[in-house]
Parts: C-alpha cells; structure tokens; sequence
C-alpha cells in the first residue's frame, strides 16, 4: 500500500484507570515498525481501553508510551491525526442499511474535506484559486477518491466481485469476516500511520482467524503497524498481555457484552473518540 510509514509503539508501565478502577496497569511494549502487535487477555482485562489509549482515544493514567515521535498521554491530538481504527463496537459501527459503496464514498469524502481543511489553513491568506485550476482540482479529487478506495479494499482484501450485489450490497447482508474487511478498508482510507483493531477473533471460525491474522499481516508488512485485540495471539506477532499479574491465566469465554460495557467505558473515559 502506498503511503504511510509506520511507526514504532513502545509503553512502559502504561496504565489507564476509569470508573470502575483501573482498567489496565503495567504494561510495557517494545515494537518495531511495522509490527504486528497483539494485545491478548481474557474479555473484560482492558483489551480495548489500552487500544483506544495507544491510538490517541484515551489519557492514561500512569507511565509513558510513544508512537512514532509522539509521546502518551502528552501529544494525543498527534497521535490520533496518524492513526485509525477499525471493528470497535461503539466506534466504528457499520450501518447495516448502508452500502458497502456508501460507506467507502462517505469516508473518502470526509477524507477529503480533511484533507482540504488542511491545505486551506496551510495557504497564504487572500490566495484564492482561479475557477479553471478549481475544476482541475475536483476532477483531480475525485480521482485521487477513487484510487484511495481501490487501494483500501485491496489492502483489506475485500473483493468487489465476491460480494452478492458487489458494492451495492448492504452491511447487513455482508458475512462477519467481510464486514472486518470493509471496517479496515474505512480506515486505511486514510493511510494511517498506526491501525488498531478490536475483537479480530471473535465469533470467527479457525479458517477465518487464519485469514484475519493474514490480512493483518500483509497491511503491516505494507508499511502501517498494526495493533489488534485478540484472544490467542499468533506466535509471530509482538504479544502484550492485559491479564492481571500475579493471577491464574484464565481465559474467560468471549463475551460480547463485556466487551461492549469496557468500550462504552473507555468512551465515556475518553471524553472523544
């Protein structure tokens, strides 16, 4: 994938406490760029909260971490322009009456108009641009949409052709590994520097895990590090474990529900997301 480059993550007792206490506390994480980092532990440990603190979303508590040049908590704003998520329940919910098309052209004009926003501020005030050179520009915009698009579903792995109604079929018609696919597509839209992903194994068979851990693979050997909520890691991935210390390590059953109130949360925490 053109573009981005990733960026090393590193914490240091990082902590985040919330409501209900400490949501996660004493973590440490040594990855390189481009890495693919799994953040293991049973439901309900603090998988997502520290997700959303290492992407920007959250201000911890204790200790330090940095991604890329940025450090945690100081530099959130920072750390959120260069990163994006993907399958967060209560952050990035698809519309299951959109299209898979709608959803791909609202982000890449939001995309846009950032991106614009950017360059406006950026330009010498009183310079305005000449109306031929504008429709150049538009045309040029929308080109550049499209490419976006195109490259983000090859990246996610989301095949067009392989969908029922292409990309006029509706979320809710899509099976739940190609709503993962199309989550991560939104977000490398915006060739993040640093994506994070929530609940990439669950209700997903071991054929699909296979594939989802693939596809993760592939987005950061493509140059963005990849940090995903798991509940078994792969053995090549760069493990950080949520598990309280000192306690058995038992892994509880996947729990949807849990798993909705610690992101409900970590938002509430958050303040924004």
């Amino acid at each position: 994938m053109d573009g981005p480059n990733a960026v090393a993550v590193s914490a240091e007792g990082f902590g985040l406490k919330g409501p209900r206490g400490w949501a996660f506390r004493g973590v440490d994480i040594d990855a390189e760029p481009g890495a693919l980092v799994a953040v293991e532990g049973p439901s309900g440990s603090g998988r997502t909260c520290l997700l959303l603190a290492l992407t920007g979303r959250m201000r911890s508590a204790e200790g330090s971490a940095s991604v890329g040049p940025f450090r945690l908590p100081k530099q959130l704003s920072a750390v959120r322009r260069i990163s994006a998520l993907a399958h967060v329940p209560g952050v990035t919910d698809l519309d299951p009456a959109l299209t898979v098309e709608e959803h791909l052209r609202e982000r890449a004009l939001l995309q846009r108009r950032f991106d614009g926003s950017l360059r406006t501020l950026l330009r010498p005030r009183g310079m305005g641009v000449p109306p031929a050179r504008a429709e150049s520009r538009a045309w040029g915009r929308a080109a550049a949409s499209r490419l976006r698009i195109d490259t983000a579903l090859a990246a996610a792995g989301l095949d067009r052709e392989a969908l029922p109604k292409g990309t006029r079929t509706a979320v809710r018609d899509l099976e739940r590994i190609e709503a993962l696919r199309l989550s991560v597509a939104l977000a490398l839209i915006g060739r993040p520097r640093l994506l994070g992903v929530d609940d990439t194994d669950l209700k997903l068979s071991d054929a699909e895990r296979a594939q989802v851990w693939d596809l993760l693979r592939s987005v950061a050997e493509s140059g963005t590090t990849v940090v995903a909520v798991c509940s078994e890691a792969p053995k090549d991935a760069v493990v950080v474990s949520t598990a309280p210390r000192g306690e058995a390590d038992e892994q509880s059953p996947e729990n949807p529900e849990t798993d909705k109130k610690e992101t409900a949360d970590a938002l509430a925490e958050a303040g924004r997301a």
